[in-house]
């Protein structure tokens, strides 16, 4: 303790308990994000996907050697971007939560444009279009459906 931090045993215990449920969680989550992002690839509202087991993902091939699952963090772009555009579709969403604690059980979201002003976005800047998501561990076609929702206004 005279070295350096020390869990108390409540937080030990706590680290414990979720270490021994970690892999079922962590393979519903990249299950459930393989079906989103499949669906989101085919969407026409959707420019691009970016998640390392996405077939159009430019390592893929690297990946699929070196990986067997991963998370539920992706990124996606959506087309004809426009700050208030993308605002109305994180805005838009019901059920998955503006926020950025990944990993947890919950689905999350939070666009690139959340850290900065409506001035200082450029259509030009790949960057300023991502919208990133994670996917937690609620049923996939209830995520897809507040997802298709939200597109479609």
């Amino acid at each position: 303790m005279n070295t350096g931090p020390a869990l108390s045993p409540h937080s030990a215990w706590l680290l414990l308990r979720g270490l021994r449920t970690l892999p079922l969680r962590l393979q519903r989550s990249f299950e459930s994000t393989r079906i989103i992002t499949e669906w989101l690839a085919s969407h026409p509202a959707v420019q691009d996907v970016i998640w390392p087991f996405s077939p159009k993902f430019n390592q893929a091939d690297l990946v699929s050697q070196q990986m067997q699952g991963c998370g539920g963090l992706f990124s996606l772009i959506l087309k004809h971007s426009s700050f208030s555009k993308i605002e109305r579709f994180c805005n838009s969403l019901k059920h998955i939560l503006l926020a950025v604690s990944w990993g947890g059980h919950e689905s999350l979201v939070v666009p690139a444009i959340a850290s900065f002003s409506e001035d200082e976005y450029s259509a030009d800047n790949d960057h300023h279009q991502l919208i990133r998501m994670y996917i937690g561990l609620e049923d996939p076609q209830y995520l897809i459906a507040d997802i298709k929702q939200a597109l479609e206004k």
